[in-house]
């Protein structure tokens, strides 16, 4: 089976580093013209480089996804020059948080207008491309925090559940034009945002028992789950997240499959080492 994009054309939003900018790359090394946004023009030219440095099709355009004049100004031109739009995969998101009783009204409002406001607009400017195509993936960047959400983390958990249920009611509403609409939520892959490779080793490991595959997840992983959805073999799922966890929620204490891995002699916690 080979995932086939080319002659596709994407917009990828915060792709100026991290999963976003991972995402962006493997588009483009799949033959995808893949258009970069970010509010961060210094990091956009940077990622440009490395499409510049492998000769990959694609563009950057500095954009503030909370505001629609941008939004629109893009989007058209994108049509103009391309002549199409297929794939949106809405990537750009802030995580900064506190506990209720100290969380400032602005950093909630930032979560919910970046997050989910701006998911909003990206899809409400694109969805008539798509339309005019009958044709289009949209895919949304959830989060586990949709699922499980971790203390402090209301405004962040909030704004990424209201993602995940606006997926699905797009992805009702555009059912007649063959157009799917998908969400993801990667679990721990460490990025500058969330800085969990930088943790203290202690706290680092405390993490790492949570997942069923006890490793930090990488970017490219996410990447390859975006390629498959933007691919004709996901032409018949619409309307759902995808775990990309490492299996957070398999089990309830993963830990303990590995210490009996340990005491038969087969792991070492902690070396880390591969079961055999």
């Amino acid at each position: 089976m080979h995932i086939d994009l080319h002659g596709k054309v994407a917009i990828v939003t915060g792709a100026g580093r991290g999963i976003g900018r991972e995402i962006a790359m493997t588009l483009a090394r799949e033959g995808v013209a893949t258009v970069m946004t970010d509010v961060n023009e210094s990091d956009l030219k940077d990622a440009y480089e490395g499409f510049v440095s492998e000769r990959l099709t694609g563009a950057y355009y500095p954009c503030d996804v909370r505001d629609y004049t941008q939004i629109e100004r893009i989007v058209r031109q994108v049509e103009q020059d391309c002549g199409r739009i297929d794939i949106l995969v809405n990537n750009a998101g802030v995580a900064s948080g506190g506990t209720v009783e100290t969380l400032r009204e602005d950093v909630w409002d930032l979560n919910l207008d970046v997050n989910l406001k701006g998911t909003f607009l990206m899809c409400k400017a694109v969805v008539p491309v798509m339309k005019r195509q009958r044709s289009g993936r949209i895919i949304n960047a959830a989060s586990f925090a949709a699922i499980v959400p971790s203390y402090g983390g209301a405004a962040y958990a909030s704004s990424k559940a209201g993602v995940e249920q606006f997926t699905r009611v797009l992805a009702g509403e555009l059912g007649p034009w063959n157009i799917t609409v998908n969400c993801y939520a990667p679990g721990m892959i460490p990025t500058a945002m969330n800085g969990f490779a930088e943790l203290p080793a202690q706290r680092q490991e405390r993490l790492l028992d949570t997942l069923t595959l006890r490793r930090w997840g990488e970017k490219r992983e996410v990447a390859h789950l975006i390629c498959f959805l933007a691919s004709d073999f996901a032409s018949y799922i619409t309307g759902t997240m995808i775990d990309v966890s490492g299996g957070k929620l398999a089990t309830q204490i993963p830990r303990v499959a590995y210490e009996q891995a340990e005491l038969q002699g087969e792991y070492e916690l902690g070396l880390r080492r591969e079961p055999r």
